[in-house]
């Protein structure tokens, strides 16, 4: 890479950083978080559905040893 020689050269370098920069976080909100986003969404349905199957679970057993003592 050729190193900036003047004040304004200096400038424009960082201008092309900054730029490189916001390219990339706009990338990583855009894409990334999103992709996150909808990979937490559907653990948090499947966890959901699990939990209900348990209850669901332990209401069946508490309800057949309720009938099964009396």
């Amino acid at each position: 890479m050729k190193q900036p020689r003047t004040i304004n050269e200096h400038i424009i370098a960082l201008y092309g950083h900054i730029k490189g920069l916001k390219t990339a976080i706009l990338t990583i909100k855009t894409n990334d978080l999103k992709h996150m986003h909808q990979d937490i969404d559907s653990l948090h349905s499947k966890i959901d559905r699990l939990l209900w199957w348990i209850i669901g679970g332990l209401g069946a057993t508490i309800v057949t040893l309720i009938s099964i003592l009396t």
